[in-house]
């Protein structure tokens, strides 16, 4: 069971139509999941970005919760070209829609995030690539970020690379408008996902 606000969020997200300027990018995440659930039963997703602060942490957070909710045997993964952090304004709007975020203050803390009260969780840290916590074969690599599309042009192990790319918030960071642009980009990347899942989860 997901926690309300997340479970209310989902249902209204998939309510939603898709952009359409961005179904082609999406369609071979979902022929990815659908293929990988019948090879393997499960869909691993590894979603990059250059920090692996912020787009790549969202996308892994929404992959999480909508296993949960369409009951798909999802493992998202996160990691980028450089260690940062899971930034603090990515934590806060993760927060505000509904997440369980807990964890330390100190550089690059490791952040426990659970969408449900029965929900083990996962755990979220700013990460390389290669980490050993990140998965080495069976996983689609989700290039979330332009930039890390350009320069990682390879990921070990992957089947297959996936380029969703979402605009950067972090031009928000300290302006007044910082808490709203992350809240967007955070339910822009959950509304993708949870029509990616909800086509999968029609074939089961």
């Amino acid at each position: 069971m997901l926690f309300q606000t997340l479970e209310n969020t989902l249902q209204k997200l998939q309510s939603e139509p898709t952009a359409i300027d961005r179904l082609a990018r999406l369609d071979p995440l979902i022929r990815f999941a659908k293929q990988s659930l019948i090879d393997h039963g499960s869909i691993k997703l590894h979603f990059i970005c250059t920090h692996n602060s912020r787009r790549s942490q969202f996308a892994q957070a929404w992959a999480h919760a909508c296993g949960l909710y369409f009951d798909l045997p999802i493992q998202s993964f996160s990691g980028g070209a450089e260690v940062t952090a899971f930034h603090a304004n990515t934590i806060v709007a993760l927060q505000s829609q509904g997440f369980e975020i807990s964890g330390s203050q100190s550089l690059n803390a490791h952040h426990m995030l659970k969408a449900g009260a029965e929900d083990q969780g996962i755990l979220m840290f700013s990460k390389l690539i290669d980490d050993t916590i990140n998965p080495t074969e069976q996983f689609a690599a989700v290039m979330t970020c332009d930039h890390a599309d350009k320069n990682c042009p390879l990921v070990l192990g992957a089947t297959q690379r996936i380029s969703l790319p979402y605009q950067d918030p972090k031009i928000a960071d300290g302006t007044p408008s910082q808490a709203a642009v992350y809240a967007e980009r955070s339910l822009q990347i959950a509304h993708e996902l949870v029509y990616v899942f909800h086509q999968v989860a029609l074939n089961q």
